[in-house]
């Protein structure tokens, strides 16, 4: 009877080292791609796209300007209120599903690790009332623009898009496509 026990409590043991070790390799998904997902700007125009969102559904935003190295949205400013840090429990595993690109990281603030995307911190909007809307997108506050981020038409670009803006470059004159409004 002893060497049933003793043999029962290996084996659990060794399921537990397998279970463990399991769940230290296995990958974890921040964000995740809503196709269809409806996008409101500050003007009104409601559109239907895909969206990098969390996984409860909540649409993922960048602000212009705010880096790890330089934020502009601070829990000192008031920001974080209004714009709660895409948070994640460790820097391990982290994975996207296609569609959005660029390099996923972290960032260590106060207290909590945020999401970054290429280096800038991911937010959500605390306006965003239901799963899959987006109804920050161009909320011009705390320095800079927020934008949702989206698959946007130039999916192949250089880690992702919040859209195409169209500008005009002051000194050759010609039209150019931002793929990356926020940091272009």
């Amino acid at each position: 009877m002893r060497r049933h026990l003793i043999l029962l409590l290996a084996g659990l043991a060794g399921f537990s080292v397998a279970v463990v070790a399991g769940i230290a390799g296995a990958r974890t998904f921040p964000l995740h791609l809503a196709k269809n997902a409806k996008g409101t700007n500050q003007s009104g125009t409601t559109k239907h796209e895909a969206i990098a969102v969390t996984p409860l559904g909540r649409a993922v935003y960048l602000l212009t300007g705010d880096s790890a190295s330089h934020p502009k949205c601070k829990a000192s400013n008031g920001c974080l209120m209004f714009w709660p840090a895409v948070k994640v429990k460790s820097a391990q595993g982290l994975s996207k599903p296609s569609g959005i690109k660029g390099r996923l990281g972290v960032w260590h603030r106060r207290g909590f690790l945020q999401l970054t995307l290429n280096g800038h911190p991911l937010y959500r909007y605390s306006g965003d009332m239901s799963a899959r809307d987006a109804t920050g997108e161009g909320i011009r506050t705390f320095g800079g623009t927020w934008h949702v981020f989206d698959e946007g038409p130039a999916s192949s670009g250089s880690g992702g898009t919040t859209g195409t803006t169209t500008t005009t470059g002051t000194t050759t004159g010609t039209t150019t496509t931002c793929t990356y409004p926020p940091y272009c």
